[in-house]
Formats: structure tokens, sequence, C-alpha cells
């Protein structure tokens, strides 16, 4: 029995055993700018000032977008993990009230040559977030790389985020269009949730999923859920100069009541999720599989 057959049978036992597993929220974007870390950020203080164990994995390879948000260095990254002998934890970086977060670092080329062992040790390991935490918010790169739509594909909770402008639209389309055409994607094994970014009113808002979801059904024969929106809102682009995250710092503004909004459907609807629940170590075996 090879590697990857024991890793397979070792996410399968657990899934017989019903053993309970941190909820596993994929954010993605079609594109850059539309603020998709900013999502991913205010979503995880939400969730932990509604008293959940919240970690975010940084699998935006190279730009460290979170870390730099949080004002935060980490002292070790994933490739410290696969290298050096480091524990999870060690590589686990607090961030502003108790959010914790995984920065992958530069490591991408190195997951491309990893042997059987250092894929199953990797994968091992971090399955043992599924006991540290509640919810592991996963924050991609943009765009359609292969990086992108593998973790994408192997997710069965996915936000994607985007805003009113035609190119962001467009993105968002294509990046669904890439994702229905991967094999390993199975659509009803996933919810795809919209966000919609920087609006300037709910209608605005409406507009942007009618449009996304009007061409995915026709074209796609898929079908995505509203999650919310977030209208533009100054005190965003304040607390991203001051490296700093809204929901925190201004608690009162606009977006920060849109993402109170956003995670209280989230949490609502926590009971009602597919019963196809993927495990972070699913994803990432998935996706180291196709390194």
């Amino acid at each position: 029995m090879d590697q990857a057959e024991q890793l397979r049978n070792v996410i399968k036992l657990r899934n017989q055993n019903f053993v309970d597993i941190a909820r596993v929220i994929t954010v993605t974007s079609g594109k850059g700018g539309v603020g998709k870390s900013n999502v991913s950020v205010n979503l995880a203080a939400k969730l932990s000032q509604a008293g959940k164990r919240v970690i975010i994995f940084d699998a935006d390879f190279g730009l460290a977008n979170v870390e730099v948000m949080f004002g935060v260095v980490p002292e070790y990254t994933l490739a410290d993990m696969i290298y050096d002998g480091h524990t999870i934890k060690d590589i686990i970086t607090r961030g502003p009230r108790d959010i914790d977060f995984i920065s992958a670092g530069s490591s991408v080329d190195g997951l491309n040559n990893l042997t059987p062992e250092q894929i199953h040790f990797l994968v091992h390991k971090i399955d043992e977030l599924n006991s540290m935490y509640d919810f592991i918010i996963i924050d991609t790169g943009a765009g359609i790389s292969d990086q992108v739509m593998e973790f994408v594909a192997s997710s069965s909770e996915i936000i994607l985020v985007t805003t009113p402008e035609p190119t962001s639209i467009t993105d968002s389309y294509s990046l669904l269009k890439a994702l229905y055409k991967r094999k390993n994607f199975v659509p009803d094994n996933s919810r795809i949730k919209i966000i919609a970014n920087k609006v300037t009113s709910r209608d605005d808002a409406n507009i942007v999923y009618n449009k996304i979801n009007s061409v995915v059904m026709q074209f796609l024969k898929g079908k995505l859920e509203y999650l919310g929106y977030i209208p533009s809102d100054p005190s965003v682009e304040r607390a991203v100069r001051q490296q700093q995250i809204v929901s925190i710092c201004e608690p009162s503004s606009k977006a920060s009541r849109a993402y109170d909004d956003i995670t209280e459907k989230l949490l609502g609807n926590e009971a009602t999720q597919n019963t196809v629940k993927k495990s972070i170590a699913h994803i990432f075996s998935s996706f180291l599989k196709k390194q």
C-alpha cells in the first residue's frame, strides 16, 4: 500500500467514525484587488468574537496578504514544518483578538518536489488543526492558477468575493467555469456562496449576484448562494492603511455591521451544511497530489 492510499484510508476512517472536524471555508476571487483577504480576516474576527476558535491559512503563496493586514510577521511558515522539523503549533502565529494564522510563505515551489513520506507527514500535521479549531479559513490566491483551483475544487464550502466592476464579474464567472471543468469538482458536494464587496447598496449587491448566478445556471447548470454584501466604506481603507481590521478598530462602521450580518448567516446555516464535509486533511491531500 503506497503513501497516498494510506492517507486516503486515514481520512476515510475519520469520516466513518463520525469524528467532528473543523468547518473549512475557502475564500477566493477571480481577480486581485476585490478585497478577498480583507473578507477573510474580517470574517475570522467576527467568528472569534462569536466565541469560535478560528485560524486562517494564508495560501496566497509568496504574497503574505494576511500577515500584512495583521501587521504581524510570522517566525515560521509552512516550509519550516516540512523541512526543519517544526511542529504545527510552531508555525501558528497569533494575530489580533486571538485570531491565529499560518503563512504558506513562498514554499509552493518546494511542494512540487515532496516525497510521499513528506506529503504524508505534512497532511498528518495539518490534520491536527481539526482538534484545535472550530473554523479554518483558507485564503487562496486570486485568479485561476492551478494552486488556487485545486484548493477551491477540493473544498465543500466556498466563498467567492466579487465587486460590481464588469471585469470582476467576468473574472468570477471565468473562475467558476474553470472550476466546473475540473474532474475532481463535484457540484453536489460543494456550496458556492457569493459576497458582493464594495457595493453602493443592497440592490447593487443583488444585481451582482443575479448576474453571476444567472450565467452559472444557464451555462454551467449550477446554482450559487447569496451570502451578503459589504458596502463601500472609507473606514475599510483607513483600517488597511493602518494594518488593522475594520471589524475590530471601527466596530460601528457600515462595513463592520455588514460582516455581522454575514457571520450570523454563516453560523445560522451551520446545521444545514451538505453531508459531505471535507476536512482540511482531505483538501491538502488533494492539493499536494496535484503538485
